[in-house]
């Protein structure tokens, strides 16, 4: 089993920057895939970026160029920096581990971009 906590979240004016992080613990194995989605009210949930096997990134076309996914493996945390946030970049940030087979996913945390 794989436990997931996001922190970072909040309420940021346009143009703003936030951190995102998300640290793993439990059964956290070296091969795995990590990535961040965000769901908006009445939205489905939508990938925001993440890593690849072999450590390639993917990045929805909304955030690249705004949007940098990192990763501290000795600390099983991943990172999401949001810079020039957009009212449209609001909703719930989802942390996504997968491994063997199996996905977890953390409780969410809240991003909220507004004046």
């Amino acid at each position: 089993q794989v436990q997931l906590v996001e922190s970072g979240g909040g309420l940021v004016q346009p143009g703003g920057s936030l951190r995102l992080s998300c640290a793993a613990s439990g059964r956290v194995f070296s091969i795995n895939t990590m990535g961040w989605y965000r769901q908006a009210p009445g939205m489905e949930r939508e990938l925001v970026a993440r890593f690849l096997i072999g450590g390639s990134t993917n990045y929805a076309d909304s955030v690249k160029g705004r949007f940098t996914i990192s990763r501290d493996n000795a600390k099983n945390t991943m990172y999401l920096q949001m810079n020039r946030l957009k009212p449209e970049d609001t909703g719930v940030y989802y942390c996504k581990y997968s491994q063997l087979g199996h996905n977890y996913w953390g409780q969410g945390t809240q991003v909220t971009v507004s004046s």
